[in-house]
């Protein structure tokens, strides 16, 4: 949220990369539970981090689509992770609304390298229509909102999927988002339900006493 206001200042990338890290770091320090889910975390995510703050001192130093698919891949492992404690959850709880919040910006923030990576690979794939940035790449927070328009699926328009597999790439967040949707609100109503009708049933000293009669 922050990003299109710290970008303009003098060290606005370097505060957008340690965020970023941070966003990272968290989401390691809450799915790696297990050893072994903590050592595939944290394979996932060395290449992505260590490529983005290489590039971020040295530029062009890695390749970008190395630490590009590194960090979709781990953002596709965090997901995953969420989904499977979701669920697996018994009970509603504030627990299970925030993983389920998060999963849904990690879904998000999963896209983003996806697009880089083919405005990198295919420079034409993506069209602003509008705008300042009228025939740019598509980066950055640039990326940041397009990927978060298209899983939210209003698209406003002002960024075009112009390439074949852009334009597969969005209709496979669409269906992405609107599944884990889905899945999301049935499993909350499905647990829910299963709570409640679980729960015995408190008969007050009144309808014992009107039963009696």
């Amino acid at each position: 949220m922050v990003t299109p206001f710290v970008e303009i200042l003098p060290y606005g990338s370097l505060i957008e990369s340690v965020l970023v890290t941070l966003v990272m770091v968290l989401a390691v320090l809450v799915t790696g539970g297990k050893r072994w889910i903590l050592a595939i975390t944290l394979a996932l995510v060395t290449p992505a981090l260590a490529g983005k703050w290489l590039n971020h001192f040295v530029p062009n130093l890695v390749p970008a689509p190395v630490f590009l698919v590194a960090t979709a891949a781990f953002f596709v492992f965090i997901v995953g992770r969420l989904l499977q404690f979701i669920l697996h959850m018994p009970r509603v709880d504030t627990n299970i609304f925030c993983a389920s919040l998060a999963g849904y910006l990690m879904l998000g923030l999963l896209w983003i390298p996806v697009y880089v990576l083919t405005a990198h690979l295919t420079p034409d794939a993506f069209a602003f229509t509008t705008g300042p940035q009228n025939g740019s790449m598509l980066e950055g927070f640039n990326a940041f909102y397009f990927s978060f328009i298209t899983l939210c699926t209003v698209g406003y328009g002002d960024v075009t999927p112009v390439s074949n597999v852009a334009r597969m790439l969005v209709v496979m967040e669409t269906i992405s988002g609107i599944f884990y949707m889905a899945v999301l609100v049935s499993r909350l109503v499905a647990v829910y339900s299963t709570q409640h009708s679980s729960e015995p049933t408190k008969i007050s000293a009144t309808d014992t006493d009107s039963e009696s009669k």
